[in-house]
C-alpha cells in the first residue's frame, strides 16, 4: 500500500519538476545546432540513444513548431515517469517497446506514422544493449515507407548515471550541441544493413 501511496506522489510530482528543470538546463545552456534547418514536413521517425534522450524535445521543436508525435516509451514505472515529462512538452506517448510488447507497439507505431504522426524512437531502448539498434525502427520506417532524421545531443558538461545507458543530465551554463541528419531512407536496405547504417549515424559524433 505504501509502496502504491509512494510511486502515485511520484507520478503527481516529479513529471512536472522534471519539466522545469529541463527548461532550465535548456535556457541556461548555450545551444549549437549542427544540422539542416528545416525538413519535410512529411512524418518521420526521429531517433536518439536512450541515454540522449532528455533534451530532445527542444530538437523536435526546432522542426516541428506544433507538435505532432508519439514517443515510444517503456510500459514500466520509470517510463511512465518519462511519458508525464514530455506530456508537458506536447508530446504523446505509446506504452511498450520494441523489446517487449513488439508486435503491439510496432502496430500502433506504423498506424499513427500513416495518421499523420511523427514518431520519437530510442533505438536501444528501453533496456539495452547500450547503442544497440533493435529491428522496430527499421521495421516501423520500411512497413510505414517513411524516413528516418538521427539525432545525437553532446553537453560539454554533464552527469552522467552508472545505468546501462549511461544517462546523461547535461548541467546548465554549459554548451548543447544538437546533430541532426536530412531524413533517411532505409527503403532499400536489408535488416542488418539499416541497423548498422543507423548505428554509425549516431555515433558519428560520439567521444
Amino acid at each position: 500500500m505504501a509502496k502504491k501511496f509512494l510511486r502515485a506522489l511520484a507520478l503527481l510530482i516529479v513529471p512536472f519538476t522534471a519539466s522545469l528543470l529541463i527548461r532550465i538546463i535548456y535556457m541556461t545552456s548555450k545551444k549549437n545546432f549542427h544540422g539542416p534547418s528545416s525538413i519535410s514536413d512529411e512524418p518521420a521517425i526521429f531517433a536518439c540513444w536512450h541515454g540522449e534522450l532528455l533534451m530532445l524535445p527542444f530538437l523536435y521543436l526546432r522542426y516541428r513548431k506544433t507538435p505532432h508525435v508519439k514517443a515510444l516509451i517503456s510500459s514500466h514505472f520509470d517510463g511512465m515517469l518519462i511519458s508525464k515529462t514530455i506530456n508537458y512538452f506536447g508530446i504523446d506517448t505509446i506504452s511498450g517497446s520494441t523489446n517487449r510488447n513488439a508486435t503491439r507497439v510496432l502496430m500502433q507505431g506504423i498506424k499513427a506514422l500513416k495518421e499523420g504522426y511523427d514518431i520519437g524512437i530510442t533505438p536501444d531502448g528501453p533496456k539495452g544493449p547500450r547503442h544497440d539498434v533493435a529491428d522496430g525502427i527499421v521495421a516501423m520506417a520500411q512497413k510505414a515507407k517513411v524516413k528516418i532524421v538521427l539525432v545525437e545531443i553532446k553537453p560539454t558538461k554533464f552527469w552522467q548515471f552508472n545505468s546501462w545507458d549511461k544517462f546523461r543530465i547535461p548541467k546548465p551554463f554549459g554548451t548543447l550541441n544538437y546533430y541532426s541528419t536530412q531524413p533517411i531512407d532505409v527503403a532499400s536496405m536489408d535488416m542488418q544493413e539499416a541497423k548498422n547504417f543507423i548505428k554509425k549515424g549516431l555515433l558519428k559524433h560520439e567521444l
